[in-house]
């Protein structure tokens, strides 16, 4: 049965397409919703991620069928076979080797060996095996024979010579269950039978009358088989009138692992993630993509605060915004996987509720703003929700909503609650912007391009940009002038400066994240000078204590020269002396280079620009060819390109490597290890001109199978990849498109 409440959510969510999708993964139709602990569902969606293996077949609703048996009666073969591959699936599942939460599960799952024996009546097409019954194997035998026996006899009175000028083709058609000569007309002078149908160009489909006697015995034949199957059927639903508990059981356990692996297969066919919703009031979503967007800008937002009130451009994306918050929340809530980073943080909530359109309807004979008071009236009566609001003053006059929503609002941040709201009305926005609870963001706008950029910037208010956006869908400009004059020249002041007030805010932020940055580098760097300085330190006071060992002993064999009365003594321990003092070393202070993007360097005898900085490796530009390179092997060289005169471009020819494949295996690596290979193979790849590789990466633990993934996105020439066939390693490897 459908959830309405649910249905009608998704709907004004516009997660219709994305749970529809999600639905075809099922083997059988349902709603999305998991009943149990949401927490436990999660570890086994977890822990099944791991695995391959094979698929369940599609699997009709039961329900009927379950009060049949219970009523005593006989199903269908068909209807039986139902039943047979869900167990027969579980039966499968506990001969695989699962740990952990899996493993328990499918442990208190047993079996019984009555059900068990039932699964071996059947072939993979829901047929009575051969040798199950003797009377059926001999009825199917005579069938077979029959139809044999009538082949035989069409055959060679398709070869009769007096047939051969009625004759359309030499082939025998199969016309409703009956076989059937194509003729053309005036037939009957040579052959008697009964037309069963016309072909599109006029001829005759005859079924011979000579046959008759044949068919009567196959449809005997088909009648006597008829009976012992259901003979058959009517032994087995006494098994499973018997068992009939069982079956609930197995029926309920199956749309549960239903639920699990239609999640896994959709999750992994678009990259999709799961969060589980957590106890926190943290709620922040970290590069979300709404499911209804083709081309979505991923948004990150920070709702840790009660309340978040979206202002600014129109159609600048502040509904969108709305429903991405209330949408996490719900797929997080039944887990449904979406596109979003693993680090965003999603708390569950009790109830989730959408006020997003005009309630105005002639059937119920109520004007706009009193559906929306009876759509609010119904949350004070609540708790633990959280609900989207777009357009809140709509409906009635604009200062005295403003004034009646800060209350109601104010007052709902009382409540455990979450309130995210849309308007373009600046007065509530400016009564709310007080609150501590309360979070503003504005829609920006490109006012040199005359276009919203679907961007949102915290801690400030928003102009609508009414005028612009009505002159962007074709209103003439003369109009627009028109009312600008009758606005008034304050208000459109006053409009100014609200969007002053935010392009400022929007370059102070900009400026002291850029300050943010430069302290942040100081800081590294003065810590990186603490640290060298401490370092020399040590080294000083080693060669000082070393220099002065040396000394003395240099000084001792002056002295013993000295005192030598033989010349060539003293020129001896004269010469030892100088060498102590030549083999003194002087310490040598080593420069902490911080490498940026831009920089010129030397990689060994090449020369190049660093393009981007990942750890401790730089992607590195050497005349057009990129290279993966650690920090600590490069070399200042020069000044960065951008100041340098453009140079004209050599043409470099090189040589393909002559070992190139067009697979990798990773398995046993560590994931460093693993990285540095796979990116030396897809250079190699890249060189080689292959466009498609494949690579072996293994399931395990997981680690290096994310550590792959990570690195194929922010690969440069990497296009797309994909998990391979099943054939060709499945989830355990992925096809890499270059």
């Amino acid at each position: 049965m459908k959830d309405l409440k649910i249905t009608e959510l998704i709907n004004k969510l516009d997660l219709e397409q994305h749970i529809s999708k999600l639905q075809t993964f099922f083997a059988r139709e349902k709603e999305i919703v998991i009943e149990g602990d949401i927490a436990h569902h999660y570890k086994i969606i977890q822990e099944l991620s791991n695995y391959v293996f094979k698929s369940s077949k599609k699997v009709s609703n039961l329900d009927s069928q379950m009060m049949h048996i219970q009523k005593f009666g006989v199903l269908k073969l068909y209807e039986i076979y139902e039943f047979v591959k869900i167990i027969d699936y579980f039966l499968y599942l506990k001969r695989q080797k699962f740990d952990g939460a899996i493993s328990s599960w499918l442990e208190k799952i047993e079996i019984p060996n009555e059900i068990t024996k039932i699964t071996d009546y059947f072939d993979d097409k829901g047929e009575i095996k051969s040798g199950i019954s003797e009377e059926l194997d001999s009825i199917n035998h005579a069938l077979y024979k029959n139809k044999d026996e009538i082949k035989s006899f069409l055959q060679r009175l398709i070869h009769t010579q007096k047939l051969q000028p009625y004759l359309v083709d030499n082939q025998i058609h199969l016309i409703n269950g009956d076989e059937a000569l194509l003729l053309r007309g005036g037939f009957n002078h040579f052959l008697k039978g009964t037309i069963v149908d016309r072909s599109q160009g006029g001829f005759f489909y005859v079924v011979p009358h000579t046959i008759s006697e044949l068919k009567q015995k196959r449809d005997d034949l088909q009648n006597h088989k008829l009976e012992l199957v259901y003979k058959i059927s009517k032994e087995i639903c006494v098994v499973f009138n018997k068992w009939i508990k069982f079956l609930h059981f197995i029926n309920k356990e199956f749309d549960r692992l239903d639920h699990y692996l239609a999640r896994i297969e959709f999750a992994k066919s678009k990259d999709f993630v799961f969060i589980l919703p957590k106890n926190s009031k943290n709620h922040t979503l970290v590069e979300f993509c709404h499911p209804a967007l083709h081309h979505p800008k991923p948004i990150t937002i920070d709702f840790s605060k009660k309340v978040i009130m979206l202002t600014g451009v129109n159609a600048g994306g502040k509904t969108m915004v709305l429903k991405s918050l209330l949408s996490s929340v719900l797929m997080a809530k039944y887990l449904v996987p979406f596109r979003a980073n693993e680090k965003s943080t999603i708390p569950h909530f009790k109830y989730i509720e959408a006020i997003l359109d005009d309630p105005q309807n002639v059937k119920n004979d109520i004007s706009t703003f009193a559906g929306r008071m009876v759509q609010f009236s119904t949350l004070f009566g609540k708790d633990n929700f959280i609900v989207g609001i777009d357009e809140i003053e709509l409906g009635t006059d604009s200062d005295e909503a403003a004034v009646l929503f800060h209350t109601v609002v104010e007052e709902l941040i009382k409540k455990n609650i979450k309130v995210i709201i849309t308007t373009h009305h600046k007065r509530l926005a400016a009564m709310l912007s007080g609150n501590s609870e309360v979070e503003l963001y504005a829609a920006l706008y490109d006012e040199i391009n005359e276009k919203p950029t679907y961007e949102f910037m915290q801690g400030t208010i928003g102009r609508s940009f009414a005028f612009e956006t009505a002159l962007r869908y074709g209103i003439p400009r003369y109009i627009i002038e028109q009312t600008k004059t009758a606005y008034g020249e304050d208000k459109f002041r006053l409009n100014e400066l609200i969007q002053k007030s935010a392009t400022l805010e929007m370059e102070y932020k900009q400026k002291i994240a850029k300050l943010d940055h430069e302290i942040a580098d100081t800081q590294r760097l003065k810590e990186s000078l603490r640290t060298q300085k401490e370092e020399q330190q040590a080294v000083l006071s080693d060669m000082k204590s070393k220099l002065h060992k040396e000394y003395l002993q240099a000084i001792n064999e002056a002295r013993e020269a000295i005192k030598a009365k033989d010349v060539s003594d003293s020129h001896r321990y004269l010469n030892a002396a100088s060498k102590f003092v030549k083999n003194v070393e002087t310490p040598q202070i080593k420069e902490d280079i911080v490498f940026e993007v831009g920089d010129m360097v030397k990689y060994k005898s090449s020369k190049g620009e660093i393009i981007s900085i990942k750890g401790e490796k730089a992607f590195v530009d050497m005349d057009g060819i990129k290279m993966q390179v650690f920090l600590k092997e490069l070399k200042r060289s020069g000044v960065p390109k951008s100041i340098q005169k453009p140079k004209p471009k050599a043409n470099i020819s090189v040589e393909k490597p002559t070992n190139a494949g067009v697979s990798l295996d990773l398995h046993g690596l560590r994931s460093d290890e693993a990285i540095e290979r796979l990116d030396k193979f897809i250079s190699d790849c890249l060189i080689a001109g292959f466009d498609e590789v494949l690579v072996y990466h293994g399931i395990g633990t997981g680690k290096l199978s994310f550590a792959v993934k990570e690195f194929l996105r922010t690969h440069p020439r990497v296009k797309s990849f994909t998990d391979a066939h099943p054939s060709q390693g499945g989830f355990g490897a992925k096809v890499i498109k270059l």
